[in-house]
């Protein structure tokens, strides 16, 4: 197999803007690298279609946009995609794809009290996979774990420019906390790559004592494994950021993108 050209670009694909806080630490680690960052904002919410749905839509949708930017390296940097669709990705394309998984795994070595809540969407939330990752690295572990779908519309609103709503913030917590046992919880997973958009608001919500992690320095270091020994350009270039059409959800605009390298927008 050729070594891809340097200007062939990374891409990330997301339903929305969460990917980003995985595009930003992969940026600091390849800082030259040509990014393409996708959001299916025709299909946003994720955590609220079934997984039949999303197993169709994500590699019909990667698909096209393989072929439209020759990616060396595709990202699934969202929580809901990977556990539904992954593996039917990996079977249609032919390159390397990297997914998001909730970081059971360091929240199992991490935890003192032995009970870890995840806060994911309501699809993550429910995955066998889930299951699977609890059972392999949290065994003997307390696992609680919560689908907030408004933490999603949120992080898309901060991003934006608006305000938060607290009470979604406060929700999220509480559908950790007042479970059996989830006063005792002192690490939650941010399960989806929205929610770390609102690691300040959750901080605040969840208490000094609780450690909030994710898995995004992780697979920025996975894409740098994959990618050691290939050309980059000399310089950094702009990213694009490509958006699905929405009626009632346009693009953000370029400046809420620009710190994450994005220099241009476009729709598809």
């Amino acid at each position: 197999m050729h070594p891809p050209p340097p200007d062939a670009p990374l891409l990330f694909f997301d339903s929305g803007l969460g990917g980003l806080t995985v595009l930003g630490p992969t940026r600091a680690l390849l800082p030259t690298a040509p990014i393409v960052y996708a959001a299916d904002y025709a299909g946003l919410p994720y955590g609220r279609k079934s997984d039949e749905e999303l197993a169709a839509r994500v590699p019909a949708l990667l698909g096209r946009l393989v072929e439209r930017y020759q990616p060396r390296l595709a990202v699934i940097a969202c929580n809901t995609a990977s556990t539904i669709a992954l593996g039917h990705v990996r079977a249609a394309l032919d390159l390397p794809i990297v997914g998001t998984v909730p970081a059971i795994k360091p929240a199992a070595e991490m935890t003192k009290t032995g009970v870890i809540g995840v806060l994911g969407t309501e699809a993550t939330v429910r995955q066998p996979y889930v299951d699977d990752l609890s059972a392999r690295f949290a065994d003997g572990k307390t696992v609680l774990r919560h689908g907030s779908p408004g933490l999603v519309t949120g992080a898309e609103a901060k991003l934006r420019g608006e305000a938060v709503d607290p009470d979604a913030i406060a929700h999220a917590i509480a559908g950790l906390r007042d479970q059996p046992g989830g006063d005792a919880i002192d690490v939650i997973i941010l399960a989806c790559t929205h929610f770390p958009l609102l690691q300040h608001e959750l901080q605040e919500a969840a208490g000094p004592e609780v450690c909030l992690i994710d898995g995004a320095a992780g697979i920025a270091r996975r894409i740098a494994h994959l990618t050691q020994g290939q050309a980059w350009p000399d310089t950094p270039q702009p990213g694009i950021a490509v958006f699905t059409r929405s009626d009632d959800r346009p693009p953000p605009p370029l400046a809420a993108l620009a710190p994450y390298g994005i220099g241009s927008v476009e729709t598809i």
